[in-house]
């Protein structure tokens, strides 16, 4: 990274900074005034990141990732129903399983082994 970036980089969080001071040196009374100076200071912190190269890169990689979302082939509303009800049916399955062995289990200890029925 060359020496401009980290300047920019340094100088973004600097202007974060600033919005965070800004929001807690203006008076309570003024909130929307105090909402808008950390918000401006975050903006101005996005803008300065931008313009660097690692803002960029990142900027690169979101069009990417958003290029590869759109060739997601997403299921029908029959075939997420199906699914969601396989979930489901498993959940249920799974569940009496478990409370099965819990119970089993416990009526072997405490009732067989213990003698505290």
């Amino acid at each position: 990274m060359e020496m401009q970036d980290k300047i920019k980089l340094v100088l973004a969080g600097l202007l974060v900074v600033a919005g965070i001071a800004g929001f807690y040196l203006i008076p309570e009374t003024q909130g929307i005034l105090r909402v808008l100076a950390f918000v401006a200071g975050l903006v101005a912190a996005a803008g300065v990141i931008w313009v660097s190269q690692p803002g960029k890169a990142f900027a690169g990689y979101a069009q990417e990732s958003v290029g590869e979302a759109r060739k997601v082939v997403w299921p029908s509303r029959k075939e997420a129903m199906q699914m969601t009800g396989l979930v489901f049916l498993f959940v249920l399955v799974l569940s009496l399983f478990m409370w099965s062995v819990d119970s089993t289990l416990s009526w072997v200890f405490y009732d067989l082994l213990l003698g505290r029925g």
